[in-house]
């Protein structure tokens, strides 16, 4: 038999995260610590090193750290990812003769055994042997630390010291011995990426409609004005849908009418027209340079540009009648429209990705990333990605961050979890989610459950949305004002990502097109709209307040702690947020029915977060700066949603 494997004692399986066999990547932002754990074992009762093995991309050597055994042959370790791009991590292990000896040895010298010095000479061996695969100084000492241990000079009591001491112990450990070692045969990546990965707050706004006045079309321009007031409230993306010439052929009217009426200026995702395609803007919007401006201007209030990438094309894109091939044609002649039964899209052309033309196809739409990234773009919104190849979104998002590492892909694909969760190892950044239609307690904690807390918290980075300009939910709509502000405090402090349609949210648009609908009536999507920012009714101050507590609030800029909190009303959720080392703890306590007052106690779990049960705790509520005094484990809570359904406390054990 092959001495080697006789000598590979020790198994190293179930490693996290290891997404699909390690196919794809783990993901991380800088700073964050990536935690590995394992199940590493070998037969018989023999102690087991094992190290966590890590390093960049560009560094050709390993760093390790040591693994902690937890319980039942579960150990783990860690390490910081500190620059962007992907560090490569796996896991050796050999079963370790000298902790083995030592181990075995301490339990002798405490029975009080009589073969002490026989046993003194056999971990003598060890260190000798070990001294001989070092060189210099660790040599020198090993060996003689070895000659003490078998020495007659000294008496019994001081050679047991020697050979239990801290300083042979780690000697030992840093020059063990590990021809018996085994490595994870396989080589894990994460990725790394900037903060705003994982941690931002996206505005949606239509520019066209940045304007005051009836009958006039939204620049560029007019969007830098609305800048403060974007930054005012804390939001740090700002996201215009597709910018781009708008087609005329089959253009829909307002409410989707399939008859567009004159001066209906047609949905910004009918892409394309005599003006031009997906590199060009719609004139009334201004000029490349005006767009540069408005990217420029926007920096300087710390916000970032977010444009909508859209595959899709109006029947007058000049891709049509340049790149015939790239479409479906159907037996009349005819290009065949999007539908998505029992929707229709009549103005527009989907791309036919299975072209015979596909080369010139990918390379085209690579280059319209390209060509705004070279605008100053770093962040775009994909519509629909679900409904292009996997492998098109995976060599596509690779290509673009060789030149632009640092930019952001938001995957807008509301379908089946698996293809949501594909896309997302795949190397989109974020993820829309099914947040909207999710609700009541039950379906928050479970959804929230599997997004922060099973494998896929590691590659599926959520961004919440309570609203979308195709999505006005019936909550929205029957709620009034405390359902817009609890599905705001939820969307905020569960998910690092959040966004809101606006200035539909903060003045609390909640008319459908029709009963059953989560279409609004009179919808942007279709018509320009004219807001009136100033309403003394309007969220903006609560906005306000909640990004405030999320700028402020490390914890919840991450949700890797998320805890749901018991409650014994199922009306009230509440969940918590925690750091590592519990200096930081949040506590929210959200009211879900927006027309009653509702009561309950809540868990507070004060020994489990480190805080003394015979000391007062206090907590302050971020939104109303008010304070409570809790000793006990349950406390009762009362929400009025007509005065505030939520609450944000932090909590910290008191002085008094």
């Amino acid at each position: 038999m092959d001495s080697v494997e006789v000598n590979e004692r020790v198994v190293i399986e179930g490693v996290r995260p290891e997404i699909n066999g390690g196919h794809f990547p783990a993901k991380r932002v800088i700073g964050d610590s990536l935690t590995v754990e394992a199940d590493i074992f070998a037969d018989g009762h023999d102690v087991i090193s094992a190290y966590l093995l890590y390093r960049r991309e560009d560094e050709k050597n390993w760093t390790e750290t040591p693994m902690e055994l937890l319980v039942n042959d579960r150990w783990r370790g860690c390490f910081t990812v500190s620059k962007t791009g992907t560090y490569y991590y796996t896991i050796t292990a050999w079963v370790d003769r000298f902790k083995t000896w030592r181990q075995d040895f301490k339990k002798r010298v405490e029975a009080k055994q009589k073969d002490i010095e026989i046993n003194l000479r056999i971990g003598a061996q060890i260190v000798r042997e070990t001294a001989g695969q070092t060189l210099g100084a660790a040599r020198k000492r090993l060996s003689s630390l070895a000659e003490a241990m078998e020495s007659n000079r000294i008496g019994l009591k001081e050679k047991v010291k020697l050979a239990t001491s801290s300083e042979l112990g780690k000697l030992m450990e840093q020059y063990a011995i590990r021809s018996s070692a085994v490595t994870y045969p396989r080589e894990l990546a994460v990725t790394v990426e900037r903060k705003k990965a994982e941690f931002s707050t996206w505005y949606e706004m239509f520019p066209r409609s940045c304007v005051d006045k009836s009958g006039h079309h939204g620049t560029f321009k007019d969007c830098e004005a609305w800048l403060p007031y974007i930054a005012d409230m804390g939001f740090d993306v700002l996201y215009l849908p597709p910018i781009h010439p708008i087609g005329h052929t089959n253009r829909k009217g307002k409410n989707n009418s399939i008859i567009a009426g004159d001066g209906d200026p047609g949905t910004p995702w009918a892409i394309g027209s005599e003006e031009g395609g997906h590199r060009s803007i719609h004139p009334q919007l201004g000029t490349l340079k005006d767009f540069r401006n408005l990217v420029a201007a926007a920096k300087k209030f710390n916000i970032e540009i977010a444009l909508d990438i859209a595959f899709q094309c109006s029947p007058d894109h000049p891709y049509v009648g340049e790149h015939p091939g790239w479409f479906l044609w159907r037996p009349d002649g005819t290009v065949q429209y999007a539908e998505n039964p029992p929707k229709k899209y009549q103005d527009i052309y989907p791309i036919n990705f299975e072209t015979d033309d596909r080369q010139a196809l990918w390379e085209e739409l690579k280059n319209v990333v390209l060509y705004w990234a070279k605008q100053g773009v770093r962040i775009f919104r994909v519509d629909n990605p679900h409904t292009k190849p996997f492998r098109f979104w995976e060599w596509l998002i690779a290509e673009v961050k060789k030149d632009y590492p640092e930019v952001i892909f938001l995957a807008e694909a509301f379908t089946r979890p698996k293809t949501m969760y594909r896309l997302a190892k795949l190397g989109f950044t974020q993820s829309y989610t099914y947040f909207t239609w999710r609700n009541t307690r039950a379906e928050l904690t479970e959804y929230l459950t599997e997004l922060a807390q099973s494998e896929v918290k590691d590659f599926f980075r959520p961004n919440f949305w309570p609203n979308t300009p195709d999505i006005l939910h019936e909550y929205l709509q029957t709620g009034g004002k405390p359902a817009f502000m609890a599905r705001l405090v939820l969307a905020a402090t569960l998910s690092p990502s959040y966004g809101i349609y606006g200035p539909a949210y903060e003045l609390m648009e909640n008319v459908p097109r029709e009963k059953g609908s989560e279409e609004y009536l009179n919808s942007e999507k279709y018509e320009i709209k004219h807001w009136d920012i100033k309403r003394k009714d309007s969220l903006k101050e609560f906005i306000t307040r909640v990004n405030s507590i999320r700028r402020s609030n490390p914890v919840l800029q991450s949700d890797r702690n998320l805890w749901f909190n018991a409650t014994d009303n199922d009306n009230l959720i509440c969940y918590s947020k925690h750091a590592e080392d519990l200096s930081d703890i949040i506590l929210v306590v959200v009211n879900l029915d927006p027309h009653n007052t509702r009561s309950g106690r809540i868990n507070v779990p004060l020994r489990a977060w480190g805080l003394e049960p015979q000391r007062p705790c206090e907590a302050l509520d971020l939104l109303s700066d008010s304070r409570y005094v809790w000793q006990e484990e349950w406390n009762w809570m009362e929400l009025n949603p007509d005065t505030c359904p939520a609450r944000i406390f932090r909590v910290t054990q008191s002085d008094m």
